[in-house]
């Protein structure tokens, strides 16, 4: 029994020395509040696409503590105080990671630059957020300021846009191969090219993203950029229209019942369903 004691005294000494060390905090940091898409974040840390409301004041604490000797818990400090609804706090710890070099603090704060939330609105300022990131790596700032380009009549570039979401979509973001493969479609920014474009299509729709996934069904099931496979289209819808896509759920109701009977008036008379 007094082995046991001492086994259990030994093991509660070591965790409040690991809760002592800057490192532990910063683990528990990455653990509440890493955002999967900050390049940033460990490789062996999933992160989470927003924190949960029960850890939002643990993250604030652990990523506060140790904000001082890491950027990217400056950042999640920023994602933290943020979940909380203390935007000023957010800016602030997100000023502080973009000046040491976080392309997610830069990507942040151009969002709240572009919508003018909790800032002035400041396209300039921005783009230039946006820019900074993009040219530091990071897929996210080409995408959104590919965004921006096609945005306000006065800044519209497509053909630039198109060029920032090239180097997005080459860098496996699954957003921007979507965007750029909308533009190819549809020959905005450039030539269009359908088979490129379902390319992009399917290698976002890979990473489960729904607009893709939609967009792959129905360039499959109607035979654009490549061969008509309905099977195919089918499967694609189904992901998305699981992912909430509102689009993909009215294709595969339409697939149910392809053939239309119409009257001499052209009016729908009914379906015909398989």
């Amino acid at each position: 029994m007094s082995l046991g004691i001492g086994l259990l005294a030994l093991a509660a000494g070591s965790v409040a020395s690991s809760a002592r060390d800057p490192s532990a905090e910063l683990a528990l940091c990455d653990r509440l509040a890493a955002e999967p898409a900050d390049p940033d974040k460990p490789g062996d840390i999933k992160g989470v696409p927003e924190i949960a409301p029960a850890d939002v004041a643990p993250a604030i604490k652990y990523c506060r503590i140790a904000a001082p000797s890491s950027r990217r818990a400056l950042y999640q400090l920023g994602r933290a105080y943020a979940a909380n609804r203390q935007l000023p706090e957010a800016i602030g710890a997100w000023r502080k990671a973009a000046d040491q070099g976080s392309t997610s603090a830069m990507v942040a704060l151009g969002i709240l630059f572009a919508n003018g939330s909790g800032v002035p609105p400041d396209e300039a300022q921005a783009r230039a957020l946006f820019e900074r990131a993009a040219a530091a790596g990071n897929p996210r700032g080409g995408t959104n300021l590919a965004a921006l380009l096609q945005g306000a009549a006065g800044s519209s570039d497509p053909a630039a846009a198109r060029a920032l979401l090239s180097r997005a979509a080459d860098a496996n973001s699954a957003e921007a191969q979507f965007q750029l493969g909308l533009m190819m479609a549809n020959g905005v920014g450039g030539p269009k090219d359908e088979v490129g474009a379902r390319a992009l299509f399917e290698k976002a729709a890979a990473q489960g993203h729904a607009g893709a996934l939609d967009w792959a069904g129905s360039f499959a099931e109607f035979g654009r950029g490549g061969p008509e496979d309905r099977s195919a289209a089918k499967a694609y819808y189904e992901k998305a229209a699981a992912l909430g896509n509102e689009d993909a759920k009215a294709a595969l109701e339409r697939m149910k019942c392809p053939l239309v009977l119409r009257d001499k008036r052209g009016e729908i008379v009914t379906h015909l369903c398989f």
